[in-house]
């Protein structure tokens, strides 16, 4: 095969350590903002918070010092040999103060901007409070273990998805622990009977079904055997709301079957989504507050959790001892390289908060003026339709980083704390010809089924007949769609006694 030499011209688009910084920062929220920072400055000893001074490393100390029985490796160096003559450490060694200012304050709000207050997150998971209740159990240390190995094959909604056998294969593989499937059985009933009621259920009518046996023992009531009974013998007729067959093969007279109904809809589908949310809920910290000050929008940024970070000034008057010195030799100048590498790397991190922090106050702007109608009523009909192209445009930014922002922030308003998402939504015309937002659309559907008859629901087709005659140009499928975003079942499935 022949060998020879051509010419190709390439585009290459390359992001600097700076970008590759600011996007993974952007995708960070408030909450978790803290804790990145601190592996930063766990990382670079040449950054440094507030007033706190970090302590130098012991081998760059003794460099300018003077000791010399350190054995300490040299440093790694990137550089060409010319970075050993021609050190350049003006911009290094100058007194300028490098805390970053990237608070953005609001004198009407001083209150957002107190005394630092850090909220971290201490919580149970759903996990451990499992374990907590295995714990008061008596029990031999491979049992505990088998039990330990159900409980961590429990998902987040409380079920236990995992195959029996599989149990009893993972611990034979996995932890040399030979059992049964009976045993597994056993300790899963075990298991069962932990809080909340219905967990570790295999499907939906067993988890339904352990509740009420818990109900049972506590409670001498008709309804409940009813329920069971109903659960036991007709859950597919339930699920698919037959009541005709469940009443004519019971036998059950209308309050019956109604009061057996009302103790199954009390129960929860997902005993351990149930604390997930809760939690979840429980510990938003929203990244941007707005508020109706006189009739004015006032958007505040939330930097709680960011504090000031500057330049270590150990590391610069280490620098400036070296500026000053007279003897440089070779073991000198590689740590003063090492010295620049880390501020450098201080200095971009700090560069990188700050264009975050910037960021984020740029792409809320623009989302405040566009929903500013809903900003000041909360009414969801007052929505404009949105997507990342026009946020992108107002300010500038890719679409990309109008995104990441948009699906990991929260905005606190009068009207509650909403995720940024929750302001997208794709454009739909009226008969006028004037576009209005999906959400819009959405909100008018939910209040629909929320008002109508639950004898009698609205099917999709008498939906998309009212929609129409308010003036709204929309298909039959496409209300289907919504309903199915907005969680609604069919109506069929609507229907109550």
């Amino acid at each position: 095969m022949a060998l020879g030499q051509s010419l190709q011209q390439k585009l290459l688009q390359k992001l600097s350590p700076q970008q590759i910084q600011l996007m993974k920062l952007l995708q960070v929220p408030t909450a978790n903002l803290e804790e990145r920072i601190k592996e930063e400055l766990e990382e670079n000893p040449a950054l440094e918070q507030s007033e706190d001074v970090h302590e130098e490393d012991a081998e760059l100390v003794d460099e300018f010092t003077g000791d010399e029985d350190g054995d300490a490796e040299d440093p790694e160096l990137d550089g060409s040999p010319d970075e050993y003559e021609n050190l350049d450490l003006s911009e290094y060694v100058s007194d300028e103060d490098d805390i970053a200012e990237y608070k953005l304050k609001d004198d009407n709000y001083p209150e957002l901007d107190e005394s630092r207050t850090i909220q971290n997150r201490i919580e149970t998971t759903f996990q451990d409070y499992l374990l907590e209740q295995l714990g008061m159990l008596k029990m031999e240390d491979d049992q505990r273990r088998i039990a330990e190995q159900i409980v961590g094959s429990i998902d987040d909604d409380g079920y236990l998805r995992r195959e029996t056998n599989s149990i009893v294969d993972d611990l034979a593989f996995r932890q040399n622990i030979s059992t049964t499937a009976k045993e597994v059985e056993m300790l899963i009933r075990q298991i069962q009977q932990f809080d909340p009621p219905g967990i570790a259920a295999r499907d939906l009518q067993e988890c339904l079904l352990l509740q009420l046996y818990r109900k049972q023992v506590h409670n001498n009531d008709e309804a409940i055997d009813q329920a069971i009974n109903i659960l036991e013998h007709y859950f597919e007729e339930f699920t698919k709301k037959h009541y005709d067959k469940i009443q004519r093969g019971l036998n059950l007279t209308d309050e019956d079957l109604k009061a057996a109904i009302n103790q199954i809809i009390k129960l929860s589908p997902k005993p351990g989504g149930n604390i997930g949310e809760s939690t979840i809920d429980s510990y938003i910290i929203p990244d941007f507050f707005i508020y109706n000050n006189g009739g004015q929008l006032e958007l505040t940024l939330n930097t709680k959790n960011a504090p000031d970070l500057r330049v270590s000034e150990g590391y610069r008057d280490m620098l400036k001892e070296y500026d000053r010195g007279s003897k440089k030799d070779k073991r000198q100048k590689e740590a003063v390289i090492f010295i620049k590498q880390k501020i450098d790397a201080a200095k971009w991190f700090i560069d990188a908060i700050k264009q975050r922090q910037h960021t984020l106050y740029i792409t809320m702007e623009a989302i405040m003026m566009h929903q500013e109608e809903f900003f000041f009523t909360g009414d969801e009909t007052s929505m404009r339709p949105m997507i990342l192209k026009d946020i992108a445009e107002k300010t500038g930014l890719d679409i990309s980083t109008v995104s990441r922002v948009a699906n990991s922030k929260f905005v606190q308003t009068e009207f509650g704390t909403y995720r940024l998402k929750f302001f997208f939504s794709e454009s739909l015309s009226t008969d006028s010809g004037e576009e209005v937002s999906t959400r819009e659309v959405k909100k008018i559907l939910s209040d629909m089924v929320e008002g109508e008859s639950k004898r009698k629901p609205l099917s999709d087709e008498k939906l998309t007949e009212m929609l129409i005659e308010k003036g709204y140009n929309i298909a039959r499928r496409t209300v289907a769609k919504y309903r199915e975003q907005l969680n609604i079942p069919v109506a069929r499935l609507r229907k109550e006694l």
